[in-house]
């Protein structure tokens, strides 16, 4: 054999094994990246039906869309730990709950959401009455704050019921030793505001529940309202 016939043989010989170890590396399986599953919601608990709508109402009251308000302050019975004595009410303004202790131990409790004047008052009082689907008449401190609402002043008469009247279907007014508190117990229809520090109005409840509350509490009954220990509210 010839320099040259080896020579060509031998390139030959080191092309097929570079188109082998070529070959080799593209068929080496390949590990995948996988897309992480995009994160799945929760699913909303299925609504009770104390948040049903209520069509028999002066106004028609939608059901609640639950989705909005965090189960823990779904209206439900728990132990009475207020130590207070049956047929009293219990405003919790820091842990966003209202209660109504009962005879047998337990109290009602029902999640609220907290206004500026909802933080403005704490001690002891009474219900002097309550009403249906009342007027809303802002005091005129509110009035002197927010002057667009100088149209529902008490000099104006105040703004009609309504399921979007600040009141909306339930009030229960606080007095004092005979005078006005100017702290009021009412419905909403805005769901998102419960359990939260909102920016006017006192302690709202949503309508389901402040209609419960409503046929539950008779005209003089007494009202423990917790000081705070938040912050002032923004003006």
């Amino acid at each position: 054999m010839s320099f040259r016939t080896s020579a060509l043989s031998r390139r030959h010989l080191l092309l097929g094994l570079s188109t082998l170890a070529l070959s080799g590396c593209v068929s080496t399986p390949r590990t995948e990246m996988v897309a992480p599953s995009p994160a799945v919601a929760p699913p909303t608990p299925p609504r009770p039906m104390m948040y049903d709508a209520l069509p028999n109402e002066q106004f028609f009251v939608p059901a609640v869309d639950v989705s909005k308000v965090d189960p823990a302050f779904w209206r439900t019975e728990v132990p009475n730990t207020t130590n207070e004595p049956p047929g009293t009410l219990v405003v919790d303004t820091d842990a966003k709950y209202l209660y109504f202790t009962q005879t047998d131990g337990s109290a009602m409790r029902y999640g609220i959401g907290v206004g500026r004047e909802g933080f403005s008052w704490s001690g002891r009082a009474r219900v002097q009455y309550k009403r249906k689907w009342p007027k809303w008449t802002p005091p005129n401190e509110m009035v002197a704050r927010q002057p667009e609402l100088e149209p529902y002043s008490i000099a104006n008469g105040g703004m009609p019921p309504s399921l979007t009247n600040p009141l909306s279907a339930r009030a229960l007014y606080i007095f004092q030793d005979g005078k006005d508190t100017l702290y009021r117990l009412h419905g909403t229809h805005q769901e998102w505001s419960i359990g939260r520090a909102v920016s006017s109005g006192c302690i709202r409840l949503l309508n389901q529940d402040v209609i419960d509350l409503y046929d539950r509490v008779p005209d003089g009954t007494p009202i423990v309202v917790m000081p705070s220990r938040a912050a002032p509210m923004a003006v």
